[in-house]
């Protein structure tokens, strides 16, 4: 069998239209037509000869869909991991969010981006190696799941029943490059609190947005401490996304004379491998010290924003000379021809997913490489024709490396 000929043979029209077909489903986060993608997800699964499983979790309101190719022994185990969920739409569409469109340079759709094209890539990977007779070694093991956009909690789910392997490919969109080290995720809530007067006698005030318009800057040029390397702390990041500033806890805003006494922010602390929550919330609260230096009179308040039921994303890394690393470069180079750009790449190192689960909870050596980045999250969202079957030729070259052919 030669790798190169099952990689020429691929259908690109078949491989276009399953990934239409994907889009087509409405399956945004936690509604039903996540679980009605899920179930077809499973069919089509089964179409192909792959043994497949709804797995329910959250008291049975959500599943993930596993599929599971035997192997014949002797040979490595490669899991593929992708959620199906999808993010609402937003306003500024010119195309059918819905449709699947394609046309001679794009697919276009709600989710396609993030992350449906990895999600077909890896489904097609397989149904192509199976349509052409091949044998593996190894299992590979094939999880959709739902709810990354909640932190995660599909892919908990599946590693508590059970899954796993002796690597993954995360197909989170990252433009097929290969990303061996992304941050953690943790969000956060600032509450400034002042002391009002009327804007005549400012002078006496303690102003929480001007406090706030002064800590914002400074934490948005945040590194933290206990970084291993420059690599790690170039994945060092702090954002405030939302703030609100008015008189009061309430935030009553129909007094706009007089100066604001509170103001509530709201943002994200991304950090590396070997960093803590616990000393990166040090290093934020220590620059609210000095704020309250500079504004005498200031209270500040920080709290981790830890929604119930949702779990932090933890950072995520490999060693560049991992196996699998080294598995997927051979196989990029071997379909576009060149190196593969590999390691804490930007933007894709500020990313949260589920990788930094299933390497934390198992262990596990993996990748983070998919199709699509450039046009995530937007109007208008797609994926480059070209990349979504380079993609599926990559996973299929790494299958055959990593399970081997029996």
């Amino acid at each position: 069998m030669d790798p190169k000929s099952l990689v020429d043979q691929i259908d690109e029209k078949a491989c276009l239209d399953f990934l239409s077909k994907m889009v087509q489903h409405k399956s945004h986060s936690e509604t039903e037509g996540e679980k009605d993608l899920a179930r077809w997800m499973a069919k089509e699964l089964g179409k192909i000869g792959v043994e497949a499983e709804l797995q329910a979790f959250d008291e049975g309101r959500r599943f993930n869909t596993i599929g599971r190719l035997k192997g014949q022994g002797g040979g490595r185990s490669l899991l593929f991991n992708g959620h199906l969920d999808t993010n609402p739409v937003t306003e500024g569409w010119t195309v059918d969010p819905y449709s699947g469109l394609v046309d001679d340079k794009f697919i276009y759709g709600i989710g396609v981006s993030n992350m449906k094209a990895g999600d077909a890539a890896y489904f097609c990977a397989v149904k192509i190696l199976l349509d052409a007779g091949v044998k593996l070694k190894g299992d590979v093991v094939l999880t959709f799941v739902v709810g990354e956009l909640q932190g995660g909690v599909g892919t908990l789910a599946a590693i508590s029943s059970g899954v796993k392997a002796d690597y993954f490919i995360n197909s989170e969109p990252s433009d097929l490059v290969a990303v061996t080290m992304h941050a953690a995720a943790l969000s956060y809530v600032i509450e400034l609190t002042g002391d009002t007067r009327h804007l005549s006698k400012r002078e006496e005030s303690v102003d929480a947005i001007a406090a706030a318009c002064d800590i914002i800057p400074r934490i948005n040029a945040m590194t933290f401490s206990g970084a291993k390397s420059d690599t790690h702390r170039s994945i060092n990041r702090g954002h405030v996304g939302v703030i609100h500033g008015a008189l009061g806890r309430d935030l009553a805003e129909w007094r706009p004379p007089q100066v604001a006494d509170f103001v509530r922010l709201r943002g994200s602390l991304r950090y590396a491998p070997g960093q803590t929550q616990e000393s990166v919330l040090a290093d934020v609260d220590a620059e609210l010290r000095l704020l309250k230096g500079r504004f005498p009179g200031l209270e500040a308040k920080l709290v981790p924003d830890m929604i119930e039921g949702r779990p932090l994303m933890p950072p995520f890394e490999v060693s560049p000379d991992s196996r699998i690393v080294k598995s997927i470069n051979a196989a990029y180079e071997a379909v576009r021809g060149k190196k593969q750009p590999t390691g804490a790449i930007t933007p894709t190192r500020f990313y949260g997913t589920d990788a930094g689960h299933l390497y934390h909870e198992l262990g596990m050596e993996g990748i983070v490489c998919g199709p699509g980045g450039r046009y995530n999250t937007m109007p208008d969202e797609r994926v480059d024709i070209v990349d979504y079957l380079d993609m599926i030729r990559i996973y299929m070259l790494t299958i055959l490396d990593i399970c081997e052919v029996a």
